[in-house]
Parts: structure tokens; C-alpha cells; sequence
């Protein structure tokens, strides 16, 4: 009789670390998206729409759809669901395009 294959989940292999957002310190796993770091935190928005300024995080969670674009390490525009999160990880929420200066 075969014995079945234990996993070990990635989370027991490697650390637990942190990355911000917007300044505020957030726990995260290894193999979390940054979605999934913000959503365990909590954090169920990093976004603002163009027009109107409303709050927008995960939608589909497979990027899809573009509604959880959030700004990383700078750069704008990134789709938090598919973005692995990586310790040190500077997360801010982007408000519009992301491109300060731009006009909507």
C-alpha cells in the first residue's frame, strides 16, 4: 500500500517577513501575493479610480481585471494579485493612473 505525499507548505519552509504599506508595517508569508498580504492584514483597498477617487483592492484575484493595481517599490500600475510579495517591499496606494502629473 503507497504511503501519500505529505507537502510542505511554504510558508513552514522559509520565515514570515514584512513589507509596508503606505508606511504602515504588514506581515507576509513566503508565496503570498501582495493582494494576499494586504487582505490578511486587513487592507481591502490600494486604490483610487481616476474619476471620482473611489476605493478599489481585489476583484478577480487572478489579474483579470485590473482593479487591484497598487504602486511597488515605486513602480505604478502593478496587479497586487499577481505580484509575489518579497521582504522589504514598499506598497503604496496609487490614486489615478499612478503617474504623478498626469492629468485624468
Amino acid at each position: 500500500m503507497r504511503r501519500p505525499r505529505t507537502r510542505t507548505p511554504a510558508s513552514a519552509a522559509a520565515p514570515a517577513f514584512t513589507l509596508t504599506f503606505d508606511g504602515r508595517p504588514v506581515p507576509a508569508l513566503p508565496g503570498q501575493s501582495i493582494a494576499a498580504a494586504l487582505w490578511a492584514a486587513s487592507v481591502l483597498s490600494w486604490r483610487t479610480t481616476r474619476n471620482g477617487g473611489r476605493p478599489r483592492g481585489a476583484f478577480c484575484g487572478i489579474g483579470s481585471c485590473y482593479e487591484c493595481l497598487a504602486t511597488v517599490n515605486g513602480s505604478p500600475n502593478r496587479r497586487a494579485c499577481l505580484v509575489p510579495a518579497r521582504p522589504g517591499d514598499v506598497v503604496t496606494t496609487q490614486e489615478g493612473t499612478g503617474h504623478a502629473g498626469h492629468l485624468d
